[in-house]
């Protein structure tokens, strides 16, 4: 009896060992899966984030349309809606064509017949009426004229000699006079031609064969004229009650270069520096005691300024965009749906010249705040890793609707005060231009000429902005009185 109980006991203690074992071996494997969730859970964000910038284009994103390559994207992520209007003119459109004029520079008349060819009898050429009337518009063959400025000497008889003097802009035995090297500047400045092709131009035109190295000298001299003018453009902008600004990366010496950009509906001023941040702000000193609203993409050393703030709706409609070709959550279209619905009754309130209602205002802000709040519960932060150090890398979602919901008085700006727009697209359309000139030149050769454009863009863009034509402006620079620009 005492033998079998002691065998129990012994399988007993073996089914208790082995109980314990399996556990433990269950809790290694509970450990081993759920390493092995979080790692799986892992890959597959990263395959999302992946994906996701595979997908980003210019129409989704702030990438440019030259980075889409090749395949450009295959379905349209417009935001504006078909008005249902024909193509071409509306009812109602008064419409412009070529008019005559009604006094002719010359008069070409074709000529009778000495004749009649039925009868042989002699036409009476003298009594002969106009019977049509047909006008060419065009340019005439033009070549350079030569100006010759002669001083005169006379001497008295009483001994004295008398001389007139030349005026002060003629020092030279021979030189170039101030139309022509207005016109070479405003071709490579403002029109963006590199130096080889407008020295071409220049030629064809007007058979006067200028070397790429005198236009280069010409830019510099216009630069060195028309920089009191930007310094008073700066004031001015610094002046306004809302301000545009943007940057962007440009090539000078084969090395980076920053470009930078701060622009009004009137006026355009342009600074390169080596920095793309606060640096370049406490340098250029544009910005730095700037008080108004500042109009930018979320950069974020604007936000180190002490000024109020304005974010641009196109950059959230693009964010917005991916979003939602890249999930199937609703909430980036209701947001797109109601920012482009407030932005549509700002216009109509603009074109009224009224404010929207107080009412309006908060239906679209309480809306706009519904919306975020949806995304914020469909995309939770992710937790930090036991040990892990610093912040924790969380979704674009998560960021995008972190930023709508800390921003929402910047987002929103554009409601409260009509002054301001819904985008940014005034300093875009000044970043382009020097881009544009980089795509076709290629990149500046040294710093100089890269601040040399600036200046002379800056006054260029800012006379055209107030109505005056560019080679006009370079013109009265080159002729010692520059555009006085408001």
């Amino acid at each position: 009896m005492y033998v079998k109980l002691e065998g129990v006991q012994e399988n007993k203690a073996i089914a208790e060992l082995t109980f314990h074992a399996m556990q433990e071996r269950a809790k290694v494997l509970e450990g081993r899966v759920e390493d092995l969730t979080q790692e799986v859970e892992r890959l597959r964000t990263r395959v999302k984030e992946l994906e996701g910038q595979a997908s980003k284009n210019s129409k989704n994103s702030s990438k440019p349309p030259s980075s889409d390559g090749l395949k450009k994207p295959n379905k349209t992520t417009s935001l504006r809606v078909a008005s249902g209007k024909k193509p071409g003119g509306q009812p109602g459109h008064a419409g412009k064509t070529l008019k005559r004029a009604d006094i002719a520079d010359v008069i070409v008349v074709q000529a009778l017949p000495v004749s009649c060819d039925a009868c042989q009898a002699t036409l009476p050429i003298s009594e002969a009426q106009v019977h049509q009337r047909g006008q060419v518009f065009d340019i005439p063959a033009v070549r350079f004229e030569v100006i010759e400025y002669q001083s005169l000497s006379l001497r008295c008889q009483c001994g004295k000699l008398h001389q007139s003097a030349l005026p002060p802009q003629v020092c030279e035995v021979a030189q170039y006079g101030p139309n022509i090297r207005a016109l070479a500047v405003h071709l490579t400045q403002g029109q963006l031609l590199p130096f080889a092709r407008a020295c071409e131009l220049i030629k064809d035109l007007y058979h006067l064969d200028i070397s790429p190295a005198t236009l280069l000298q010409w830019v510099h001299e216009g630069a060195q004229l028309l920089t009191p003018m930007v310094q008073a453009i700066a004031q001015k902008i610094q002046a306004a009650s809302v301000v545009h600004v943007d940057e962007s990366g440009l090539r000078v010496d084969s090395h980076l270069q920053w470009l930078h950009t701060a622009v009004t509906p009137t006026h355009t001023w342009y600074g390169v520096h080596p920095k793309r941040g606060m640096q370049a702000i406490q340098d250029h000193g544009i910005l730095l005691n700037y008080v108004g609203i500042l109009v930018h993409d979320c950069w974020a050393p604007y936000w180190s300024l002490n000024c109020d703030h304005s974010l641009c709706g196109a950059h959230l409609l693009r964010e917005l965009i991916f979003q939602k070709e890249t999930s199937t959550q609703a909430w980036p279209q209701h947001i797109i749906n109601t920012l482009l619905v407030a932005d549509q009754a700002c216009k109509a309130a603009r074109e009224a010249n009224t404010v929207l209602p107080a009412v309006q205002i908060e239906n679209f802000a309480a809306d706009y705040r519904t919306h975020v709040r949806d995304g914020q519960a469909q995309n939770q932060p992710a937790p930090k890793k036991p040990g892990q150090r610093g912040r924790t890398k969380q979704s674009s979602a998560f960021n995008l609707l972190h930023r709508l919901h800390e921003r929402e008085q910047e987002v929103l700006r554009f409601m409260r005060d009509l002054t301001v727009p819904f985008t940014n697209n005034l300093a875009e359309r000044a970043i382009r231009m020097p881009k544009v000139k980089q795509r076709i030149s290629g990149c500046f050769r040294t710093l100089i000429g890269a601040e040399n454009f600036c200046v002379i863009r800056s006054y260029l863009d800012t006379a055209r902005k107030q109505g005056f034509g560019m080679l006009h402006a370079m013109q009265a620079a080159f002729a010692g009185h520059p555009l006085a620009l408001a």
